[in-house]
């Protein structure tokens, strides 16, 4: 007899289950069911407190942590961070007490035996089960290596999880062959564009998991893929860094997975992380390149490293770990600066060099790079320094540094060869580093290397690659020339300074010219000068006068009455004399005449009257150019006057009695200027109400402040004769 419909239905209905096959006989008496219920099990996350306090984050908040924001928690916390993503995520989960609950489905109630016998027992009907229990198992199985083979990995991927999740068991676990299927699928056309960099790690992580060897070809394909150009190493929104270093981590963790990565897709990891600004993440890579794995990894991606941690403001020192990976890898410094990513590391290097102010590395870099053969026509030093606009600023200013620090410790032969390799390496030096070394050679009395220097500077003005010396260069070369006895070279850089600047020089060069013709005591010549410099619109000052004076003063042509003159013109002109203008006066009437004594005497007669308003009025400005007190070489050479004076009436010259009374008190209160102040007189004195300093005086003053800086003494014999 047969089943009918509706005990079919009554049995199917009891059971709630879905038959797959079965065999009808009529020879059995009972009826006998082993039926496999399809049941959908959900799961459900629930926080339960934690044992050691209430929890600081979510399921969800530990979920949507990407792998390296996983480790960093991890380490925070004192936890492991080595390990996939799933076991990290498992170990923050088991931290904060956070567990996964299985939500029972409600299955509806199955029927006995003896139900379904008595239900069909009128029937006299038996039933027996031959279904295959692994048959879901099987089906899901077929249908992923199906949809692999078609390439369809969403659907692949979406059949693996539910074969894995629904009907895998230990004793039944998914087979390698499925999961190497499905990322076959994924890992073509590199990942179908990143879009299954996701699908593609986990398969990764379950295959570790499993302990299944994974193949090198698919573990570098997927790892490479998963990287792209854009922001966190992503693809249009997928992949990622992350999602490439939890890749890594799980092949690493698989059997044979130490050596089944590449140097390409570490090297690739290691350039998308230095992009990102991950430098310490990055070094950490492409130290176990080196040191660990031994692979010699192209100097591009040793650049790449030490460009991200030079551009820096908090891992500038990595740059020199990186430079010793690349040594360490069998690199030479002195050889890479022959192809452009070995430039680019040498750069990095230097940019890091001068944030750090080493100069001596960076110097040291650069040297490096001018030894690299292969760089002709131009050398490896010149393509570093012009490779990059931060690397041209880190050169200048480290070859700036390196020049004021030799001139600062007066190491002129240092300052001028640091000074030489500027322009070869592309390198503008500034106004202020031109004059530096130039000052430097003229301290040292380096005649003919200043005026070396100084033409350089013009031919590079010429060119355009610099600006024009100012004139007071000039005047610092003309005058170490003067001292260093170069009358040609003088001549030469007069000549130059007209043709550059298009002038004749200004008061300091005027001055100078008065000091040559001084030293030789050609009054004559000075007087020219002086009226040289009123054509020129040029009015002399104070030094100009006392240098003029000082002709007066030289030995064996000593010229008492003119001396005297020029302190007439010069009040006359409005310059007020100081102490060194009356110094010199003084020492040119040393000459052993009666006349000379006379004039000394009305000098000294001015100086005292000066020296008396400057006490009752105040000194306006610097005293190295107003002051008129009497100092101790006036009170010295007062006294060789008083002196001579003696010899004077001794000889007949003059009546003693009336030098004594006349001539000499002007002297003798020079000699004892501190003590023949005379309260009375000095409230006698009217003193003339001055307006403020201007702008122009001031600058005025600066200029004679170089001046009498600059310049040395006119006489080395009686130094303090003028001060020029």
């Amino acid at each position: 007899m047969r089943l009918t419909n509706a005990c079919v239905l009554a049995i199917a209905a009891a059971s709630g289950s879905v038959v797959h096959g079965f065999q009808l006989t009529s020879n059995a008496p009972r009826i006998s069911s082993s039926m496999q219920v399809s049941a959908t099990i959900d799961e459900a996350v629930t926080e339960t407190p934690s044992p050691i306090g209430s929890s600081s984050m979510s399921y969800a908040d530990v979920n949507k942590l990407a792998f390296r924001a996983l480790q960093r928690e991890s380490k925070s916390l004192g936890l492991s961070a080595i390990g996939t993503t799933s076991a990290l995520r498992g170990r923050l989960l088991d931290h904060f007490g956070l567990t996964r609950e299985e939500t029972a489905v409600v299955e509806a109630p199955k029927a006995t035996a003896a139900e379904i016998e008595e239900l069909c027992a009128t029937e006299g009907i038996t039933f027996c089960d031959e279904s295959d229990p692994d048959f879901d198992f099987k089906y899901v199985l077929s249908e992923v290596m199906q949809k692999s083979s078609k390439g369809h990995w969403k659907t692949a991927t979406r059949k693996l999880k539910t074969l894995h999740k629904k009907y895998s068991t230990s004793d039944r676990p998914v087979p390698r062959e499925a999961y190497l299927a499905v990322l076959e699928a994924c890992a073509a056309n590199r990942l179908n564009g990143a879009r299954a960099s996701e699908p593609a790690r986990k398969i990764l992580e379950d295959m570790a998991t499993f302990e299944y060897e994974i193949p090198a070809e698919l573990a570098n394909m997927c790892v490479v893929s998963a990287l792209g150009e854009l922001t966190g190493g992503t693809h249009d929104g997928f992949g990622g860094i992350d999602t490439a270093l939890a890749m890594v981590a799980a092949v690493e963790s698989s059997p044979g997975g130490a050596d089944i990565l590449t140097d390409a897709s570490y090297g690739r990891l290691v350039s998308a992380l230095a992009k990102d600004g991950a430098v310490e993440e990055a070094e950490l890579v492409l130290r176990s390149m080196v040191v660990e794995k031994f692979f010699t990894p192209p100097l591009g991606l040793f650049a790449d490293v030490a460009k991200a941690a030079a551009m820096s403001e908090d891992r500038i020192e990595h740059v020199l770990q990186v430079l010793t990976y690349a040594k360490a890898a069998g690199y030479e410094l002195d050889n890479i600066a022959a192809v452009e990513t070995g430039r680019e590391l040498l750069a990095s290097g230097v940019i890091a060099a001068e944030k750090m102010d080493n100069l001596a590395l960076g110097l040291r870099l650069l040297t490096a790079a001018a030894k690299a053969e292969g760089c002709a026509p131009d050398s490896g030093d010149d393509l570093v320094a012009s490779s990059s606009s931060a690397a041209q600023r880190a050169c200048t200013l480290i070859h700036k540094r390196a020049i004021f620090k030799a001139c600062d410790s007066d190491n002129w032969k240092l300052a001028v060869k640091l000074l030489e390799l500027m322009p070869k390496r592309s390198l503008t030096p500034a106004t202020s580093v031109w004059r530096r070394v130039l000052a430097t050679c003229c301290k040292n009395e380096r005649s003919r290397k200043a005026t070396a220097i100084l033409l350089d500077w013009v031919t590079l003005a010429g060119e355009g690659k610099a600006e024009k010396p100012p004139v007071s260069v000039f005047n610092t070369v003309v005058n170490t020339c003067e001292v260093c006895g170069e009358e040609e070279l003088t001549v030469k850089v007069l000549d130059v300074m007209r043709d550059t600047l298009e002038i004749k020089g200004n008061i300091i060069t005027f001055n100078i010219a008065l000091k040559r013709l001084a030293k030789a005591g050609n009054v004559v010549g000075c007087e020219g000068i002086l009226i040289g410099m009123l054509n020129e619109g040029l009015e002399p000052n104070v030094v100009s006068y006392t240098t003029t004076i000082g002709a007066c003063a030289k030995e064996g042509n000593k010229s008492p009455e003119v001396a005297a003159t020029w302190l007439e013109r010069m009040r006359s002109r409005d310059v007020q004399p100081n102490y060194h203008t009356y110094n010199t006066a003084l020492a040119a009437c040393l000459d052993g005449k009666v006349e000379s004594t006379f004039i000394a005497s009305k000098i000294a007669t001015d100086m005292m009257e000066d020296a008396e308003t400057e006490i009752a009025c105040g000194l306006k400005g610097s005293a190295d150019f107003k002051s008129t007190l009497p100092d101790s070489y006036t009170k010295v050479v007062a006294r060789k006057l008083m002196k001579q004076l003696r010899e004077n009436w001794r000889s007949g010259d003059v009546d003693m009695a009336l030098a004594k009374t006349t001539t000499r008190v002007p002297l003798l209160k020079l000699v004892d200027f501190e003590k023949t102040v005379d309260a009375a007189r000095l409230a006698e004195i009217q003193c003339l109400i001055e307006a403020d300093e201007m702008e122009d005086e001031k600058d005025e003053n600066a200029e004679q402040n170089y001046e009498f800086t600059l310049l040395k003494e006119m006489h080395k014999d009686d130094h303090r004769t003028a001060m020029v």
